[in-house]
């Protein structure tokens, strides 16, 4: 009778291990539901936690961040969320409001923006003036301050799921060095842009933090900071300064379509190039943070008078799991 009794507590300790086995391997297996923002953030979230997260980008691609409003099926997806990672600096200011109000308690808001930058390094400009309040929030083409996201970004992943911990590292390591190599290639071709050529007129003004880096100066941003068209005058003192700084190109985007720019260029005889973009990602083989950067400093480099191969040895792929 003993003996049977030993067997079964026996088996019975054996099942119980085994559900607890099972529990903690199911445990350690669940990846985490990030929910992220504008595309390039969603792009650097994607390479960190590669394996371990899944990743669901509110913003679509090519949409203006500036005015996005979030649906009630975001609201869902934000109510659901592990964590929420945005850009900050009052970007998706709607969207931070409604996350605040159906996020679970434990579930935080990590906003890059405000992590990576001290308050007296905000910048502000024609699109963001100061007496707004509102900085200007791309800071993402500054190749510097994509790193500091993607080290915030890691931070706040393992904080979270501590169980993965040397994976987000190991993804942490090869991504940070493609964003060295890209560091590197911005400063080769800035160099081998003429000096006198080293300026930007953009309808946005996404480049307010990439232009100091790398050597580069902004001379205007055509669109004003209520995303309308801007007034005749501004437009009349736009050109006069293209006349005096004898800028070579200017240059728009797809996402912010402007007769305004059309008219500049044909006003100054200056080229209009509405290929930049600041959240758009290329489509598929380059359909990548790096990527885009990449089509960015190709296309600026050409335009302006510099050697566009500069950016040859970028590597613009993904992070495979």
């Amino acid at each position: 009778m003993k003996s049977v009794l030993f067997a079964l507590k026996s088996v019975f300790l054996l099942i119980t291990l085994s559900i607890s086995s099972v529990a903690q391997s199911t445990h350690i297996d669940k990846k985490i539901n990030v929910v992220t923002t504008v595309a390039p953030i969603t792009d650097i979230v994607q390479n960190i936690g590669m394996g371990y997260v899944n990743v669901t980008g509110i913003v679509p691609n090519g949409t203006d961040s500036h005015t996005f409003e979030p649906t009630p099926a975001i609201a869902r997806l934000l109510g659901a969320s592990d964590i929420i990672i945005v850009n900050g600096l009052d970007l998706e200011l709607p969207t931070v409001k409604l996350a605040e109000k159906v996020k679970t308690t434990n579930t935080p808001i990590v906003q890059l923006g405000n992590l990576a930058l001290r308050r007296e390094d905000w910048r502000y400009d024609n699109s963001f003036p100061r007496e707004l309040g509102h900085p200007n929030p791309h800071l993402w083409p500054n190749i510097a301050l994509a790193m500091r996201y993607a080290e915030i970004i890691h931070d706040s992943l393992v904080a979270l799921d501590p169980a993965h911990q040397e994976g987000y590292g190991a993804n942490m390591k090869l991504y940070v060095d493609k964003l060295r190599r890209l560091d590197n290639a911005v400063f080769d071709c800035v160099k081998s842009i003429p000096e006198k050529n080293r300026k930007l007129v953009t309808y946005h003004d996404s480049f307010a933090y990439f232009a100091p880096r790398y050597g580069m100066t902004v001379i205007a941003a055509i669109q004003p900071s209520n995303f309308s068209e801007p007034r005749p005058q501004e437009v009349i003192r736009i050109i006069k300064q293209i006349k005096r700084e004898k800028v070579p190109a200017i240059f728009g985007s797809d996402v912010f379509p402007s007769k305004v720019m059309e008219q500049i260029a044909r006003e100054t005889g200056v080229r209009f190039i509405d290929q930049l973009s600041d959240d758009e990602l290329p489509a598929p083989p380059k359909h990548s943070f790096i990527g885009m950067m990449e089509n960015n400093l190709v296309v600026m480099t050409g335009a302006l008078g510099g050697n566009s191969s500069c950016m040859t040895n970028v590597d613009a792929s993904n992070i495979k799991p």
